[in-house]
């Protein structure tokens, strides 16, 4: 892909946007208080996600490993 084509869909991307959330009818402060939002929470969410969503898949793989009766890691005895 050559550049204008990568630009023109970036463009094309942001347009969609605009439409989806419909704040082609904001005034220009506006907007940007609406981006401004949207990327704070966006971030949020990302931020928790990446912090918080690991714990939870751990803890519940230990929970289930528990339940389904397989031993934890240090009461396995290794054979050499």
């Amino acid at each position: 892909m050559d550049i204008k084509r990568v630009k023109d869909y970036i463009y094309w991307l942001y347009y969609q946007y605009l439409l989806i959330t419909c704040s082609y009818v904001l005034e220009p402060w506006e907007r940007s208080m609406f981006h401004t939002i949207t990327v704070t929470v966006f971030a949020m969410v990302v931020y928790t996600a990446y912090v918080f969503v690991p714990i939870h898949v751990r803890l519940a793989f230990e929970f289930f490993s528990q339940i389904f009766g397989s031993q934890p890691e240090s009461t396995v005895s290794t054979v050499n």
